[in-house]
């Protein structure tokens, strides 16, 4: 930085008329000097006066001030320096306020945020502890020998039309069902089980325990509270009983719901192209007009409250393909026949449909609806710990 002293203008004449007065003098004194020469008289006193004026003069000329002036531009620039350093001193204690302050609001920030994490990943866990906590995959604890009752609030009145011992049919094919064509004269050997869910985002009635949110009239994206979830219940069941198990737990009904058949379809082939598989279930939900006030039930013993099954059987009666039918049916059978031993009203009957669901693709496939809208995620949970008791009782 350079620092510039400004002259008044008075000054500036004064220095002017010094210098002016000074070449005056000097131009007498030469002459003097001069005649002093031509008439030398020794005039000490006048010499010794002449210099003390030129020295005077000298103190007030533009020299003389300047001199007068460094002293100042150099208090101005220790001053100015003073002020410089002071302001720079500022300016830095500004800089670093400002970025300790910009730290603590971050640090803040990413505390809110880190508790924000936690308060998500506690919900989260606590959904994930009550799904574990539902499903003990404990096969031992499994009660048998129970008494079982049919408590259904609000229910729809159970039709069919056909029966094979215990077992209930609601023919609704052109077929006259034999008794050849039901009796469950088959071993099933096959020890690899495909679960699959053409609906994935079907879901129950919301409870404290599972509650979430809706994306359609009882459904969810959230697989965790879907017939999806349902599924990976039964899974984990016939697991403990050594079955190799199968799961798709891709969407099928979303985005779209169209097609939904399709491309479930699809992702049977491709598991039977590693997998080879008989046993091949469709887990759904019953949607009966989706009322909310239609729950199935059956209490199992004195604990345990259960959502009812219903095996839903297709046919080649719709014009289809499906050189299968017939076997699904003594499958269906053979399950309830079982069921109805065991814990009797865990099903309810068989509906033989004229559609075929994909159920060409395996000599024991079928859909199993489990529940109503009603009827809650834990209901449909305890479910499968007594489907998978019964089918390991049929399967050998």
């Amino acid at each position: 930085m350079f620092n510039v002293t400004v002259l008044k203008m008075k000054d500036i004449v004064k220095y002017v008329l010094g210098i002016f007065i000074l070449i005056l003098i000097i131009i007498f004194v030469t002459s003097t000097i001069n005649k002093e020469k031509s008439n030398p008289k020794p005039e000490n006193a006048i010499v010794k006066n002449i210099e003390k004026g030129v020295k005077g003069l000298t103190n007030n000329t533009f020299l003389g001030c300047l001199e007068q002036s460094i002293p100042i531009m150099e208090s101005i620039n220790k001053k100015d320096n003073n002020e410089e350093a002071k302001e720079a001193n500022n300016q830095f204690e500004s800089i670093l306020s400002t970025q300790i302050s910009s730290i603590k609001s971050l640090e803040t920030q990413e505390s809110n945020n880190n508790i924000q994490v936690t308060e998500e990943k506690t919900e989260e866990q606590n959904i994930q502890d009550n799904i574990e906590n539902t499903s003990t995959n404990d096969v031992k604890e499994i009660q048998t020998g129970v008494t079982t009752q049919v408590i259904t609030n609000n229910p729809i009145a159970e039709s069919f039309n056909t029966q094979y011992g215990n077992v209930k049919i609601k023919n609704q094919t052109d077929y006259q069902l034999t008794q050849e064509m039901m009796t469950p004269d088959i071993t099933i050997e096959n020890k690899n089980i495909i679960l699959f869910h053409t609906h994935s985002c079907e879901s129950y009635t919301p409870s404290e325990a599972y509650p979430y949110t809706q994306t359609g009239n009882f459904r969810t994206t959230d697989l965790n509270f879907t017939v999806t979830r349902v599924g990976t219940e039964l899974e984990n069941y016939l697991k403990q009983y050594n079955y190799n198990v199968v799961h798709s737990t891709d969407y099928h009904d979303y985005p779209a719901y169209n097609g939904s058949y399709t491309k479930s379809l699809k992702t049977v082939e491709n598991i039977l192209q590693t997998t080879p598989s008989d046993i091949i279930i469709d887990i759904h939900r019953d949607a009966i007009g989706s009322r909310s006030d239609y729950a199935p039930i059956v209490k199992i013993g004195d604990v345990d409250v259960a959502a009812q099954l219903m095996f839903v059987i297709g046919t080649n009666n719709g014009g289809l393909w499906h050189p299968n039918w017939n076997q699904n049916l003594k499958f269906a059978i053979k399950i309830q026949e079982k069921a109805e031993e065991m814990y009797p009203g865990l099903f309810k009957p068989i509906m033989l449909t004229t559609s075929r669901y994909n159920q060409h693709t395996g000599k024991y496939a079928s859909i199993i609806e489990v529940g109503a809208t009603g009827n809650t995620l834990e209901q449909c949970l305890t479910s499968m710990k007594y489907l998978a008791k019964v089918m390991n009782e049929v399967i050998k």
